[in-house]
């Protein structure tokens, strides 16, 4: 599964950046996330930074852990999950557009096992749907946040 969403943020790359670096913090700029607890934090690099994430998703209470795998200051950043039989891979990805920055967010799961192959052809368009949900969603208090410290 891939999915590829974006928005325009009326607010500098450095702006936008910083939001959506701020890891620790992301649960009061993103309504969706519940808690963040940091379990990596190294010293100058963004890129090895590691944490557990608490959403609720699907009527769910979801905990997945995360790391950061590339980076480039005020350009993207990737993120790994893995679990229930997949690699989760989101990009963050900045741009210019005239006064405004676009955020972009790539999202795609590579299924490792039989059990979630099968499990999403039974049930995937509903977990396609509320991931899509989401994403906009996060987007979207990214945008409020960026454009509200501009």
């Amino acid at each position: 599964m891939n999915m590829k969403l974006s928005v325009n943020i009326k607010a500098t790359k450095e702006n936008v950046w910083k939001i959506i670096t701020d890891i620790e913090n992301c649960d009061k700029h993103i309504e969706g996330i519940e808690k963040v607890e940091i379990l990596n934090k190294p010293e100058k690099e963004f890129v090895g930074l590691k944490w557990r994430e608490t959403r609720n998703f699907l009527g769910q209470t979801a905990t997945e852990v995360m790391w950061i795998t590339d980076s480039v200051e005020n350009e993207y950043y990737t993120v790994r999950a893995e679990s229930h039989g997949a690699i989760y891979t989101t990009n963050h990805i900045l741009s210019k557009d005239d006064d405004s920055t676009v955020l972009t967010m790539t999202f795609d799961a590579e299924l490792t096992t039989f059990k979630a192959k099968l499990v999403t052809a039974l049930t995937g368009w509903m977990f396609v749907s509320a991931t899509k949900k989401a994403l906009l969603k996060d987007l979207n208090d990214i945008k409020k946040a960026s454009e509200a410290i501009s």
